[in-house]
């Protein structure tokens, strides 16, 4: 990790980064003398030795643990299971700007703060805080979490009204939705339900769909960008279309060179997974094109479309198409993906293929 400075930019993957001690506390052992709890340690050679704690030593470790150590019930340490070892984690990083005074501290994407391990990053003690976000929207229906965390809201603007303004372009919504050939129908029927989305996003005929969007897009000098969540299946894309691809397993340095080439034009398609959900700056972007998605996220929808919402010099038009299976889950799914935009004043304009 970096030095910390007065002005310091870090992640909430960073500051969450957790290591494991050798300190374990937890086991309950009766005898003539009541409970007592033990610390449980590994020495040097590998092995284990305990020892029962002290009380100012038991009091100190819960006093200073209470986020970082489970007892499997957290209001009473003598309700741990017998024989039962706990590790305690560690935050390196988040201990560091614990420990500084801080004025200011700007949360930006703010609907990920409600998650189970970021939010102890709200702890840090600082004057003020700041929270931004485009998407307050989560699927455990945590949102609300974010203002007790940081704050009441001050500010909200609509999306329409920025796009009226011009601070982001304007985008044109479409759902394609097209038909299965008789033998994977029956692969999609036959299919346990925990399958049945894989299968029906992964619905061969939405190749022939985006070989289409791409020739049309192609002629206009767009710049495209195809986006879902199976690795193999945007394999398959990036090659029969000859296009790079970037997914979670490409080097940084890799990835940092494909986007510079699709910034400066030398580039005008490029695969993405969803490693591309968020924080990536792409300001040329004006065509996304999903083929699969997480199940029926409307904060995925919404950041995936806000990647090709940068305002444009040229004024170009934004496209935003989303090619589902139809009469299947990938259908129900969308319907509920589409719903956080659709109240923002985006439509879709549906599209039958089969027609």
């Amino acid at each position: 990790m970096k030095e910390i400075k007065p002005i310091t930019v870090t992640t909430y993957q960073c500051l969450t980064y957790s290591t494991t001690s050798n300190r374990s506390i937890g086991i309950r052992s009766k005898d003539r003398n009541g409970d007592k709890v033990y610390s449980v340690e590994k020495n040097k050679d590998g092995n284990i030795d305990n020892r029962i704690l002290e009380n100012d030593e038991l009091d100190n470790i819960v006093g200073n643990a209470i986020t970082n150590i489970k007892y499997g019930n957290n209001d009473d340490v003598d309700d741990v299971d017998d024989n039962e070892i706990h590790e305690q984690k560690i935050y390196p990083h988040l201990e560091i700007f614990r420990a500084k005074n801080w004025g200011l501290i700007i949360y930006d994407e703010v609907h990920l703060l409600p998650a189970p391990v970021f939010r102890i990053t709200a702890d840090i003690q600082t004057k003020r805080r700041l929270g931004l976000t485009a998407t307050l929207v989560r699927e455990d229906n945590m949102e609300d979490d974010v203002f007790s965390l940081i704050g009441p809201k001050k500010f909200d603007s609509p999306w329409k009204e920025l796009e009226r303004q011009g601070w982001i372009a304007e985008a044109a919504c479409y759902e394609i939705r097209i038909g299965m050939d008789y033998d994977y129908r029956m692969k999609y029927a036959t299919s346990p339900l925990r399958m049945k989305y894989r299968v029906a996003a992964d619905n061969p005929r939405k190749i022939d769909v985006v070989k289409r969007l791409v020739s049309e897009h192609e002629g206009g000098n767009d710049s495209i960008l195809i986006i879902g969540d199976y690795v193999d299946q945007l394999t398959q894309i990036s090659s029969l279309m000859n296009a790079p691809i970037i997914t979670g397993k490409t080097p940084n340095s890799k990835r940092e060179k494909l986007y510079s080439l699709f910034r400066n034009g030398e580039i005008k398609l490029l695969v993405v997974s969803k490693v591309a959900n968020y924080a990536i700056d792409l300001p040329d972007a004006n065509v996304a094109i999903q083929i699969s998605g997480t199940f029926g996220s409307r904060q995925e929808e919404a950041q995936r479309l806000g990647r090709i919402l940068r305002p444009k010099n040229t004024r170009k038009q934004a496209y935003f198409y989303t090619v589902v299976s139809k009469d299947t889950i990938d259908q129900e799914y969308a319907s509920k993906r589409q719903l956080f935009l659709t109240e923002r004043g985006y439509k879709y304009t549906i599209i039958d293929n089969n027609q």
